[in-house]
């Protein structure tokens, strides 16, 4: 593995811990939050949410991960072998297919569907509280252990990379 790489999946810990505490915080406490607040007052902070989330810090991180990550499945496969070639091409792994594929799939159609309804209209509320909130929430906390896994993943095979044979 080339210095640069090694660094940069240093900071990959980090920035799959951060995606994976955002995650955490609404599958923790924000969506039961929004559940509570009356009327249709949970599925408007949603779509705020929603709208919000595409400022550059997040999404750089989020979509940034996804590059890093098929680097780092890349250089693993290649470049690398035993315990962390393993260990590193499954942190990867588990971002790309818990994390991005779930968002991509499960959570953004689920967002999508939530910006487009009339929070006048009872089907919105009926949507919010008997589709929305538990598939989201499920799929986000999927979406968590996902960052988490890769995390760990990561700095395993990145201490196993540093241990003497």
């Amino acid at each position: 593995m080339s210095p640069f790489i090694y660094y940069v999946a240093h900071l990959t810990v980090l920035a799959y811990a951060l995606v994976g505490g955002v995650f955490l915080a609404f599958s923790d406490f924000i969506m039961r939050a929004l559940s509570r607040i009356s009327g249709q007052g949970g599925a408007e902070a949603m779509q705020v949410i929603n709208r919000e989330v595409f400022r550059w810090v997040f999404m750089t991180l989020f979509l940034g991960l996804a590059a890093v990550s098929l680097v780092l499945v890349a250089q693993a496969v290649l470049l690398l072998d035993g315990a962390t070639a393993t260990l590193i091409s499954a942190a990867g792994l588990a971002y790309l297919i818990g994390c991005f594929a779930v968002t991509v799939v499960f959570n953004v159609p689920m967002n999508e569907a939530l910006a487009g309804m009339d929070l006048s209209q009872a089907d919105t509320q009926r949507y919010w509280t008997g589709t929305y909130l538990p598939r989201w929430t499920f799929w986000n906390t999927v979406r968590t252990v996902a960052c988490g896994l890769a995390a760990a993943l990561l700095l395993f095979g990145l201490t196993a990379q540093s241990l003497p044979t």
